[in-house]
């Protein structure tokens, strides 16, 4: 195949080169005494610059060839609907300027005027299509509320969500779509399947069970929400998981759900948006203030002497000075301060003055 496009290249080169002497103004044509050495000149530099731009085409090809490979179908679609209608547009446009009778030394405006506009338009439709290709394919259901809305603007359509491998692992994904609290379409990357089968296949213990409990969790939620959790079987070319989850989600202009710290920031060096479960639930934990008072259980001894550890509901650590004689019980404490970083909070505080001790409450 590579062959046979730069011979045509080649050969149509050549004919231009051949044929484009008859362009050539009469003057010059006088002045040539062998009219057939010059078309022999002619075609061999059309033949080489034909050559040249056959291999020119060959790179573009496949570079072309292999982002449509790497292209989302629903992407793929409504970029070739908005081409085409760029296109439609134009030629509409070029109708009444190509009926125009023009004088011979003007002839070439047509053509120049059809490839500019084109070219204009084309982009145009292509462009429009990516950015609001999402709402472009929802007006092809016109019975459709949620359509009707987004046509006119009231509503914005809701962004897919990209799983992250360390999401479905950690299971809060589960309650955030029970919750109702994320919307849109849950989607899980072929790389990230490969990924769980890989860790669920691991000879250790640790990374089997997360391999195994992440892919029960996605065979609940498909069996729950059903097409809602789709599964992008596009095979992204780059360097792990993480990079091919950063190209899906740019694709698709979605959102990255993930509780990986590291690719979180990537992602937003890039630009993309992410939602960081870690973060999600720092910012729905209660504010606990210096001074407020806290009803624990002392359930384990400190790193420190003397200090008791107890946990909110949240599963927030609270760090006790002088709690490790009262392990097993209740007691008031009162916050002294906290240390709150973007992969959890620490709690700290002391036992109440002067509070009444109820020793039959054990572990």
């Amino acid at each position: 195949m590579t062959s046979l496009i730069l011979v045509l290249f080649l050969l149509s080169g050549a004919a231009t080169g051949w044929l484009g002497v008859d362009l050539l103004p009469e003057r010059i044509l006088k002045q040539v005494s062998n009219i057939q050495g010059l078309r022999m000149v002619i075609a061999g530099f059309g033949a080489f610059f034909g050559l040249l731009a056959g291999f020119l085409f060959q790179q573009l090809r496949s570079k072309f060839l292999t982002q449509i490979r790497a292209t989302p179908t629903d992407l793929l679609i409504s970029r070739s609907v908005g081409l085409i209608l760029g296109l439609l547009v134009a030629n509409l446009l070029l109708a009444p300027i190509l009926l125009l009778p023009l004088p011979l030394e003007m002839v070439l405006i047509k053509p120049f005027t059809a490839i500019v506009s084109n070219v204009f338009f084309g982009v145009i439709g292509y462009n429009l299509a990516e950015v609001h290709g999402r709402t472009l394919l929802r007006l092809f259901n016109p019975n459709s509320t949620e359509a009707l809305l987004i046509a006119e603007g009231i509503l914005t359509p809701a962004s897919a969500k990209i799983l992250d491998t360390s999401a479905i692992i950690d299971g809060r994904i589960q309650g955030l779509l029970s919750c109702g609290i994320l919307e849109g379409q849950a989607i899980v990357a072929q790389s990230v399947i490969d990924e769980l089968q890989q860790l669920a296949d691991s000879s250790n213990n640790e990374k089997r069970s997360k391999g195994r409990r992440g892919l029960k969790l996605l065979n609940d939620l498909r069996e729950k929400y059903g097409k809602r959790i789709v599964v992008n079987s596009t095979r992204y070319e780059g360097q792990g998981t993480d990079d091919k989850l950063l190209k899906l989600t740019e694709d698709t202009g979605g959102t990255l759900i993930t509780a990986d710290y590291n690719l979180s920031q990537v992602a937003l060096l890039k630009e993309l948006k992410v939602l960081n479960l870690s973060e999600l639930v720092l910012a729905l934990r209660s504010d606990v203030q210096p001074g407020g008072k806290l009803n624990l259980k002392i359930v384990r001894e400190g790193k420190e002497a003397e200090q008791g550890v107890g946990y909110l509901e949240d599963g927030t650590m609270v760090v006790i000075e002088g709690a490790k004689e009262y392990l097993g019980k209740k007691m008031s404490v009162v916050v002294t301060g906290s240390l709150q970083t973007s992969t959890g909070r620490m709690i700290f505080g002391k036992l109440e003055k002067n509070q009444a001790i109820n020793k039959s409450e054990q572990t």
